[in-house]
C-alpha cells in the first residue's frame, strides 16, 4: 500500500485484559460523556471513558470468552455474549448482573435497540433471538432457511424500526423483519462476514461490512451498494473490522499485519497507517464524535488514536 508518511502517534495504551480482544464498542455522546466498553477472551468485560480511557469496572461473572460487549444508547445499561453459552445484560453504573439469558452455543453477537427495549443475541446456533428487556423474555426466534450451518457472527439493528441485519459465515448479510419473522432482503458479500457496524452520517445511515479481503458500504434504508474495497494486507476470514468515520469520508480497518489502517471511503486509497499493537488487530471503532478511535488487538492492549493527531510543538532554540 502506497499511503502518505503517517504523522507518528503515540496511542493511548489501555491495559487490563489478559488474552485477546474480541469487540470495542462506543456508546452515543451522553449527559456524562461518553463511553468504550471491551469484550475479550479473559472472560471479563471492562468498562472505560470514552475520551481519556481510564478504567471504571469490569463485569464480573461470565464462564467462558466474552465475544461480544455493547452499551446501550444512554451508557446504563450493558450486555454482553459469550461461549459459556449466555448473554448478560448488566447495569452500566453498578457492575450488577440484571438478566442472564441462556442460548444453546456460543453467542457472537449482542446489541440493543434505540428504544432500549429489546435486546438482539446471536452466534454459533445461527439463530436470531430478540429479548424484551422489561419482561426479561425471548420475543422472537428467527431461523435461517438452509440446510447449511450458518453462525452469525454479528447482528446490527436496521435503521427502519423492527428490522435487524445479520452476518453470516455464509457470505450473506440478512435483513430481517420482525413483524412476519421473515428475511426480506439478502446482501451478498465477499467471504464470511466477520464484522459490521452502523454509521449514522450526513448522508444517510451507512452499513459497514467487512468480509474476506473486503470492507463494503451499503446505504442502510435502500439497501443498495455504495462502494466496495478490495484490501491488499487484510484479511478478514479470522479477525479484524473495520469502522465508518461519522463524517462518512474515511474508515479505518485492521486485521492480521498489526497495523491500523485509514482509508478514503470514496477511493479506497490508503491514508495513513501506524504500528503500536505487538499482535493482530481484531477490532476497531470510530469514537461518536469522531476525534479519536480504538483498536483491540491480539495482544490483550486497547489503544485510543487520535483521528487527526496535532503537529509535534517545535523546540525552542536554546
Amino acid at each position: 500500500m502506497n499511503a502518505k508518511p503517517s504523522k507518528r502517534q503515540v496511542p493511548i495504551v489501555c491495559p487490563g485484559h489478559t488474552r485477546p480482544l474480541t469487540e470495542v464498542h462506543y456508546s452515543p455522546v451522553t449527559s456524562s460523556g461518553f463511553f468504550l466498553i471491551s469484550g475479550c477472551h479473559d472472560k471479563s468485560p471492562m468498562l472505560r471513558r470514552g475520551d481519556s480511557g481510564d478504567w471504571i469496572g469490569t463485569f464480573s461473572g461470565h464462564k467462558g470468552a466474552v465475544w461480544s460487549a455493547k452499551l446501550d444508547s444512554e451508557a446504563l445499561l450493558a450486555a454482553t455474549g459469550a461461549a459459556d453459552f449466555t448473554a448478560k445484560l448488566w447495569d452500566a453504573i453498578t457492575g450488577e448482573e440484571l438478566s442472564e439469558f441462556s442460548h444453546k452455543h456460543i453467542v457472537k453477537s449482542v446489541d440493543f435497540n434505540a428504544e432500549r427495549t429489546n435486546l438482539a443475541t446471536a452466534g454459533m446456533e445461527g439463530t436470531l433471538r430478540i429479548f424484551d428487556l422489561e419482561q426479561g423474555l425471548m420475543i422472537h426466534r428467527l431461523e435461517h432457511n438452509s440446510t447449511e450451518k450458518v453462525t452469525i457472527n454479528k447482528t446490527v439493528w436496521a435503521p427502519t424500526p423492527n428490522t435487524i441485519f445479520t452476518g453470516g459465515s455464509d457470505g450473506a448479510v440478512r435483513l430481517w423483519d420482525l413483524r412476519n419473522g421473515e428475511c426480506t432482503t439478502t446482501l451478498n458479500v465477499n467471504g464470511l462476514v466477520m464484522d459490521m457496524d452502523m454509521t449514522t452520517t450526513p448522508g444517510g445511515p451507512v452499513l459497514t461490512v467487512a468480509s474476506g479481503k473486503t470492507v463494503s458500504f451499503f446505504d442502510a434504508t435502500r439497501l443498495e451498494l455504495l462502494v466496495s474495497h478490495e484490501m491488499q494486507d487484510i484479511n478478514f476470514n479470522n479477525e479484524g473490522g473495520a469502522s465508518l468515520h461519522p463524517t462518512g469520508t474515511k474508515f479505518i480497518a485492521g486485521g492480521s499485519d498489526l497495523w491500523v489502517h485509514v482509508f478514503d471511503r470514496e477511493t479506497g486509497k490508503e491514508l495513513e497507517c501506524h504500528k503500536g499493537h505487538h499482535g493482530p488487530v481484531r477490532c476497531l471503532r470510530y469514537a461518536p464524535n469522531g476525534d479519536t478511535y480504538a483498536s483491540g488487538s491480539e495482544d490483550g492492549t486497547i489503544r485510543i488514536w487520535e483521528t487527526e493527531p496535532a503537529e509535534p510543538t517545535p523546540t525552542p532554540p536554546l
